[in-house]
């Protein structure tokens, strides 16, 4: 419903979230000001409120990329984007088809890559996020994914996809030209208990709550128990970021037992947030299981 739009707007299961306008405009089955005025009727009978503004405001953002298209004209594919920033971009196929077929090993971007891939439709908070991985993570040419985009999205849209992509990849009119998105964050912010993941990427289905947002994360115990195998049922992270680490639940043996979410700093075991756990000293071993490493130290 228009009413709570705003509070459902980044919803990733079901068909309750968003109001699914986007296929229709794409194909010219309804205009935004036949939108815009049903609307207002709406709002005079029912009820105005944030989320009746937000629909409008997203109409708004709709018709910004039709008229930056008439601004820049072919600029809106060109590399270095419409305002002639250029970026080293690779294009690295092997990356590219991990991206594409959702088997990166990253469980959030895998989800709406598959998603897309079978039904055509991908939310809004997945598209800003699987844009921002290849765009900032696997640092691919941002053609690659707009290309991909409009060869599979049914509510495809010249202006808005490719506006979109140069927004995600930073050569846009965006003021904010270095927003990344995290993806172990982004994740556990928009499903948290991992329902949307497991629905998406079954081979972690066994995984419960938060943690099927960081295998690589997990003890070998841990995933031995879900029926997961890194590399082989499901594959390794073709990239780690560093700033997934904070989001990440950690794994440390301490004395022979097992405390979780933690961190590692120099001489401290600190819990994630900056609590100490225990003071290291010269006798005390420990073991720390993260990204498919073990790191041993003695002290």
């Amino acid at each position: 419903s228009v009413a709570v739009y705003k509070e459902t707007r980044n919803g990733m299961v079901g068909s309750d979230y968003s109001t699914k306008f986007s296929t229709w405009l794409a194909h010219g089955c309804l205009s935004p000001r036949q939108i815009y005025w049903e609307l207002k009727k709406y709002e005079a009978k029912r009820t105005s409120n944030q989320s009746t503004y937000w629909v409008v405001f997203e109409l708004l953002w709709r018709d910004y990329f039709k008229y930056v298209g008439l601004k820049y004209g072919d600029k809106l594919f060109y590399l270095d984007g419409v305002m002639g920033k250029h970026i080293e971009w690779k294009r690295d196929q092997k990356l590219f088809e991990a991206w594409k077929e959702g088997r990166t090993g990253v469980p959030y971007v895998d989800a709406n890559m598959r998603e897309m891939a079978a039904t055509g439709f991908m939310s809004n908070r997945g598209r800003q996020n699987v844009a921002s991985f290849l765009t900032k993570d696997l640092k691919l040419d941002w053609r690659m994914g707009a290309e991909w985009f409009e060869s599979m999205l049914i509510d495809h849209d010249v202006c808005s996809n490719y506006g979109n992509w140069q927004y995600s990849a930073g050569i846009g009119n965006d003021p904010r030209q270095d927003r990344k998105f995290n993806m172990v964050k982004q994740g556990l912010d928009y499903d948290p208990q991992g329902e949307y993941v497991r629905l998406w990427v079954p081979e972690l289905e066994n995984l419960k709550t938060g943690d099927v947002h960081t295998p690589w994360a997990l003890s070998t115990g841990q995933l031995a128990n879900a029926n997961i195998e890194l590399g082989n049922t499901y594959p390794n992270p073709i990239v780690v970021a560093p700033e997934w680490s904070r989001h990440s639940k950690k794994v440390v043996q301490i004395e022979g037992q097992v405390v979780e979410g933690v961190e590692v700093e120099g001489d401290r075991i600190v819990a994630v947030g900056g609590e100490d756990i225990k003071e290291a000293s010269t006798s005390t071993s420990r073991t720390l299981t993260q990204q498919h490493n073990v790191l041993k130290s003695s002290t």
